[in-house]
C-alpha cells in the first residue's frame, strides 16, 4: 500500500501558508500552498498522518478523477466514468460536496444530485442494489470541485471537518474555530515559548479553545486523536495497518508530553463561559492540567512561577451597529492588564472588533472567522522600565476631581444618587461622564460626543483612548461597570433604537422612587437625568390628581406622580418597549396597575381626540419624529402650537401644563401668551449638575389665565 498520490487538504480562509508549513514540518513531500490550500503527495498513511495531526487543516481529499463538463448531462458522465466498486458497495450510505470557481453549473445542489446520479445508477446496474445518501454521517464522502469546465472529483479522507476534534459540548456553538485558534497559536511561536518553559494565558477565554490548544500543541498531542470517526475508515480503499500505527505513535507521543506541560491558565468574567471551559478541559483529558477560573479581565494574572510567555485571546467582537465603541473600554482593559500584569510576555489578540488596545503591534495578518473579517495582532509587552506605560488624561482627571468636589454637598443633602459628572468641560475630552449610583453599585455611562471633521482622527481616538483608560479609577468605579458609546446627531425615533442586546439593567433611586436603566442597549439609558427637577416637582404637586404624561417614554415622571398620590395617571407612547418598560417601573414602586393605564398609540393623535380632563400634564415630545407608525411626521417647531392648544382643552381650570423641548433653536410661538398664562421656568428646571449646559432644554408652565 505504498502507491503515491496526489492529495489535496483545504485551508480556512487566509491560511493557506501556515498550513503548508505545518505539513511540510509533518515530513510531508511536494507541499504547494494554493487558493482554497495545500497540494501534496504521498502515500495513503501520509494522507491519515495529515487527519490526525493537523491543527490547521479542514479537510484531506484524495482525487480520483478529472475530467471536463460543460452541462449537467457532461457531469453525470465523468461520474459514470469512475469505477465506484473501489470505493464502496450498494451496502454503504454517500453524501457528495460541490464546490465551485466560476463553474460551468453554477447550482451546486443540483451539481451535487448529479454526480450523486451517476454512483447511484452505476452501482444498481452492475449489483441490483442502491447506497442510500447520508449528508450527515456517510460512509464515504466525496468531494467535487469545478473550476470552469473542469472537474475534479476526490474521496474526504476527513470525513467532517478536521477542526471537530471532540472536546467540545454537543449541540454548542463556538465563536473560534478550533484550527483557527491553532493559527493564531502557531503565529505567536507558542510551540518555541511553550519548549522554553514560558507560561499561557486567556483572559477571555470563552469556551477553553485557545487553552486546550495550546495545551494539545505544548503536549505534543495529536489533535485528531479523540475523533471516532474519519471519511477514510468506511470507505473501500482503506488502509486500516498504516491508521493504526499511527494512533499507536500519537498515544505514545501524546503520553510523554502531557508529563512536561507548561503552566496554563484560563479566565473568564462570565460564569456560563467558565462552567463550558471546564466541561470542555474535562472532556479534552486536560483535567488538573490547565487552570480554569472566574475573574474579571483586569485580575487576569500569569501563573505562579512564570515570569514570560504568551497571552492568546479572542475578546467579543460586536456584530451589532454600534457595539465596536462600546467594547472600546474592554479593548483598553485588556491592553492596560497585558501592560500592568504581563511585562515580557508576548501577546496575541483576534481583533474582530477594529479596536485598538493601547499598544503598538509588532506584528499583524489579515485573517477570517468564519465570514468576519478581523486583524490578527501580535504584540511584544515591555517591561516598566523600557516606558511602556502610556501617558494619563491628566487634565481630564483632574477636571472629574473637581467637578465631584463641587457637587458633593448638593449630592447628599438632595440625595441625588445619579448625575452628569462631566460634560465636554474641556474642549479636547468631548465627552458626557453620567454617574448611576444602582441598587448593585454605582456605574460609569460615558458619551463620546462626535468630533467636528477638522479634528485629527488619530488624535482624537488617542485623547479617547487615554480618557477611558483614566476615567474608572478617577471615579472609584471599576472598569467593567463603565459603558462607553458614541452620540451622533440623532432624527426623531433613532435615540430609541436598539444598540445592542447586553442589557445590563440596574435599578436606580430618584428620591422616593426606583427606576429600571438600561445602560448598554440604547442610545440613552431610559431617565433623562437633565429633567431630574421636573419629575420631582410632578412627584410633590400630584397628591389627588389626574396626570397625562404625552410622549411617555420609559414612564420616570409617570412613576414620580404615582408614587407621590396621584389619583390617576395616564401615559401615551407609540413605543410598546417603553410602555412596557413604565410598567415594570411601576411595579418596582408597588402601584396599582389600575390606577396607572397606558396608552399604545401616538401621542399628538391620541391628544387630538382625547375628552378626559386632567389636573397635570406633562408634554416633552422628540423634536422630529417620522415613525412609520405615525402618521406623517412630528416637528416640534411646527406642530408645537397645535399640540399645547390640545393639550390645554384636556387641561382642568387650575391645572398645568408642563412643556418642554431640548431642540435648542426652538421658539415658543408668541400667540400662545395671548391665550395663556405662560411662564418660562427653564433656569429653574436644569439641576446642578447641567449648569455648565443650560441649552440642554426648554421648559414652560402653561395655565389657562386667571
Amino acid at each position: 500500500m505504498s502507491e503515491r498520490h496526489s492529495l489535496f487538504a483545504t485551508a480556512p480562509r487566509g491560511l493557506p501558508d501556515l498550513l503548508a508549513t505545518e505539513l511540510e514540518s509533518l515530513g510531508l513531500a511536494g507541499v504547494h500552498a494554493q487558493r482554497g490550500g495545500v497540494a501534496f503527495e504521498g502515500a495513503l498513511a501520509d494522507a491519515y498522518r495529515a487527519c490526525l495531526w493537523s491543527r490547521i487543516a479542514n479537510r484531506v481529499l484524495l482525487p480520483i478523477a478529472r475530467f471536463e463538463a460543460d452541462d449537467d448531462e457532461g457531469l453525470y458522465r465523468g461520474g459514470l466514468s469512475i469505477d465506484w466498486s473501489q470505493h464502496m458497495g450498494p451496502e454503504s450510505t454517500l453524501a457528495v460536496d460541490f464546490t465551485g470557481i466560476k463553474a460551468a453549473i453554477s447550482h451546486s445542489r443540483f451539481a451535487a444530485q448529479r454526480v450523486k446520479d451517476a454512483v447511484v445508477d452505476q452501482l444498481r446496474e452492475s449489483t441490483g442494489a442502491r447506497p442510500s445518501v447520508d449528508v450527515r454521517e456517510p460512509d464515504v464522502r466525496i468531494n467535487v470541485h469545478m473550476h470552469r469546465t473542469s472537474v475534479t472529483v476526490a474521496i474526504d479522507l476527513s470525513g467532517d471537518s478536521l477542526h471537530k476534534r471532540g472536546y467540545r459540548e454537543t449541540g454548542v456553538a463556538a465563536p473560534l474555530k478550533e484550527n483557527l485558534a491553532a493559527a493564531m497559536l502557531y503565529r505567536a511561536d507558542w510551540p518555541e515559548i511553550a519548549a522554553g518553559g514560558g507560561g499561557f494565558v486567556d483572559p477571555m477565554c470563552g469556551s477553553g479553545t485557545l487553552a486546550i490548544e495550546a495545551a494539545w500543541m505544548a503536549a505534543d498531542s495529536a489533535p485528531g486523536l479523540l475523533r471516532t470517526r474519519f471519511g477514510f475508515l468506511r470507505w473501500r480503499g482503506h488502509d486500516d495497518e498504516s491508521w493504526k500505527n499511527l494512533v499507536d505513535e500519537a498515544l505514545d507521543r501524546q503520553e510523554a508530553g502531557l508529563g512536561r506541560l507548561p503552566p496554563i491558565a484560563a479566565f473568564d468574567n462570565d460564569r456560563r463561559a467558565v462552567r463550558l471551559a471546564r466541561a470542555n478541559v474535562e472532556l479534552a483529558g486536560l483535567s488538573g492540567r490547565i487552570h480554569v477560573e472566574r475573574r474579571e479581565i483586569s485580575a487576569a494574572s500569569a501563573p505562579a512561577g512564570t515570569d514570560r510567555g504568551l497571552v492568546a485571546t479572542n475578546p467579543p467582537y460586536g456584530e451589532r451597529i454600534g457595539e465596536q465603541h462600546e467594547l472600546l473600554p474592554l479593548y483598553l482593559r485588556l491592553g492596560e492588564t497585558l501592560r500592568t500584569r504581563f511585562p515580557g510576555w508576548r501577546a496575541i489578540v483576534l481583533n474582530g472588533a477594529g479596536c485598538q488596545i493601547g499598544l503598538k503591534p509588532d506584528k499583524s495578518w489579515q485573517c477570517f472567522n468564519g465570514p468576519l473579517e478581523c486583524r490578527l495582532e501580535r504584540f511584544e509587552i515591555a517591561t516598566e522600565s523600557e516606558g511602556s506605560r502610556a501617558t494619563p488624561a491628566e487634565d481630564l482627571v483632574n477636571r472629574l476631581h473637581k467637578n465631584e468636589r463641587q457637587l458633593r454637598k448638593w449630592l447628599k443633602r438632595d440625595n441625588v444618587t445619579c448625575y452628569r459628572l462631566y460634560d465636554a468641560d474641556i474642549p479636547e475630552y468631548a465627552l458626557a461622564v453620567d454617574v448611576y449610583g444602582a441598587e448593585s453599585g454605582r456605574w460609569l455611562h460615558v458619551q463620546e460626543y462626535e468630533p467636528p471633521a477638522s479634528v485629527d482622527p488619530g488624535k482624537a481616538q488617542g485623547r479617547l483612548r487615554a480618557a477611558l483608560s483614566a476615567i474608572p479609577a478617577a471615579t472609584g468605579v471599576p472598569p467593567e461597570r463603565m459603558v462607553f458609546k458614541v452620540r451622533r446627531r440623532q432624527r426623531g425615533a433613532e435615540q430609541y433604537n436598539r444598540m445592542s442586546e447586553q442589557s445590563r439593567t440596574p435599578v436606580v433611586r430618584e428620591g422616593p422612587c426606583r427606576l429600571e436603566v438600561n445602560l448598554t442597549d440604547y442610545l440613552d439609558t431610559g431617565l433623562f437625568l437633565d429633567h431630574r427637577p421636573v419629575r420631582h416637582w410632578l412627584g410633590e404637586q400630584a397628591r389627588g390628581k389626574r396626570l397625562l404624561n404625552l410622549f411617555c417614554y420609559t414612564g420616570a415622571a409617570t412613576v414620580h406622580a404615582a408614587v407621590g398620590g396621584a389619583a390617576s395617571t395616564t401615559s401615551v407612547d407609540l413605543s410598546k418597549t417603553y410602555l412596557a418598560w413604565l410598567r415594570r417601573n411601576l411595579a418596582l414602586n408597588d402601584r396599582d396597575e389600575r390606577r396607572h393605564s397606558t396608552v399604545h398609540a401616538d401621542a399628538r393623535e391620541w391628544l387630538a381626540n382625547c375628552q378626559e380632563t386632567f389636573d397635570l400634564i406633562f408634554l416633552d415630545p422628540p423634536s422630529f419624529s417620522n415613525s412609520k407608525r405615525m402618521e406623517g411626521s412630528l416637528d416640534v417647531q411646527r406642530d408645537h402650537v397645535a399640540m399645547i392648544d390640545d393639550a390645554m382643552s384636556c387641561l382642568s381650570e387650575e391645572g398645568t401644563l408642563v412643556f418642554s423641548t431640548n431642540l435648542r433653536s426652538f421658539d415658543l410661538d408668541s400667540t400662545l401668551e395671548e391665550r395663556f398664562a405662560v411662564e418660562d421656568r427653564s433656569r429653574w428646571s436644569i439641576p446642578k449638575d447641567f449648569e455648565r449646559n443650560r441649552r440642554i432644554h426648554r421648559c414652560w408652565f402653561i395655565r389657562h389665565p386667571a
